[in-house]
């Protein structure tokens, strides 16, 4: 049984998100959510939420599964839209800044 959550635009760029999604793809969901409690990233609590989630949509599609049982089966990352901004320079000119967003994808499941 596999039990899935998604962030749609969170406000980080896809490259931070994928540090902390490295450290805990393949873990146990006890692990990895002690894992992320430990860091002091911005992106371990948006992971951690997300995680959370996870475990509780695998609760209601089964209110037997064992919470030690669960594992992340595939947690990915990918660039979402980005926001484009000018900031004005000196003479005259302007520079394009890139508000840059991800989606987080998680899949927890009980099976090998």
């Amino acid at each position: 049984m596999e039990a899935k959550s998604s962030v749609d635009q969170v406000r980080m760029s896809a490259r931070k998100m994928r540090l902390v999604a490295n450290e805990v793809r393949g873990e146990d969901y006890t692990t990895a959510a002690g894992i992320l409690k430990a860091m002091p990233l911005k992106g371990a609590r948006i992971i951690l939420k997300a995680l959370n989630s996870a475990a509780a949509n695998a609760r209601v599609l089964n209110p037997n599964v064992d919470a030690n049982a669960l594992y992340v089966r595939k947690i990915f990352v990918d660039g979402g839209p980005i926001m484009k901004r000018f900031m004005p320079r000196a003479r005259g000119r302007a520079d394009r800044i890139q508000k840059k967003t991800s989606k987080l994808t998680i899949v927890l499941s009980d099976e090998d």
